[in-house]
């Protein structure tokens, strides 16, 4: 794409998708539709390229468009609630509701077990398990891999395969997520004197892992296994054993501030891996 102060689709795309996106390559046809939603001027010229190149696409657009138009100058405008609602739908769908509100009471039926084994005089040392650190990184993961579910969204689909389905949904809905979580595991982690850094960066750095991942094998998938492998190697361990297990303590935060670097850097270098379908499984 080429200009001046805005970037506008060459005369070469435009002619391309004008004839139906064949001579394209993928990214470009992603690139060009997620334009065309912002740029007036790029759809006045698809138009003319529409218009002087493929005349029945022209007359069938107009044949739609006339029978279309009075029905859209009776229908009433979108009443405001509606409006809200669908800003909202760019961050989050109806199906993560129930997943979030499920993070948010694990996070505090955890509290009350650390409040109540504290209460009981069970100490509350540095040998006891908090149940809040301990599934703090996972709290997230969830709701992340609960937004890109196949099976829990019935308009996977359509959502996956909209132009601005790439790197900036995931990280909509990623952040729809972390929204609702952190300040859930904010008040856990103050009212049990758990140390900020100690489950936020964990949190963070299991959050990225995922995603990054997911760029390979989708983010649902990375997510459900990154979880598994943390239960698994972590958890259990940690609950048998009954001490907070070496990589939730603050020897361990140097590791989770490189974790989460790298997980940053591979999610900008592979950035271009979340507008394929297969990314969002």
């Amino acid at each position: 794409m080429s200009g001046d102060s805005v970037e506008h689709a060459s005369a070469r795309i435009i002619e391309g998708y004008a004839h139906g996106g064949t001579d394209l390559a993928a990214d470009e046809v992603w690139a060009v539709e997620a334009h065309l939603e912002t740029c007036r001027e790029c759809r006045d010229r698809l138009s003319a390229a529409v218009g002087a190149g493929v005349p029945a696409v022209a007359a069938l657009v107009g044949s739609v468009w006339s029978g279309l138009e009075p029905q859209l100058a009776a229908t009433a405008p979108m009443p405001r609630g509606r409006r809200w609602s669908g800003r909202l739908s760019r961050w989050m769908t109806p199906t993560m509701v129930p997943w979030l509100a499920m993070a948010v009471a694990v996070t505090l039926l955890a509290l009350l077990l650390d409040l109540g084994d504290s209460g009981s005089g069970s100490g509350s040392g540095s040998g006891d398990v908090s149940l809040v650190l301990l599934l703090a990184p996972v709290l997230p993961v969830l709701g992340v891999a609960a937004s890109w579910s196949r099976g829990l969204d019935p308009a996977y689909e359509l959502t996956a395969s909209v132009p601005r389905a790439g790197l900036q949904l995931v990280l909509r809905r990623t952040a729809s997520v972390l929204g609702v979580v952190v300040p859930a595991l904010l008040v856990g982690g103050w009212v049990t004197g758990v140390m900020v850094a100690q489950w936020l960066l964990p949190c963070l750095a299991f959050t990225a892992t995922t995603l990054a991942l997911g760029g390979v094998v989708g983010v649902t998938r990375a997510a459900v296994a990154l979880a598994a492998v943390w239960a698994a190697v972590v958890v259990a361990p940690t609950l048998a054993a009954g001490r907070t297990a070496l990589v939730l303590r603050a020897d361990g935060l140097p590791v989770w501030g490189l974790l989460l670097v790298l997980g940053v850097g591979v999610v900008i270098a592979r950035r271009g891996a979340y507008s394929v379908l297969g990314a969002h499984r």
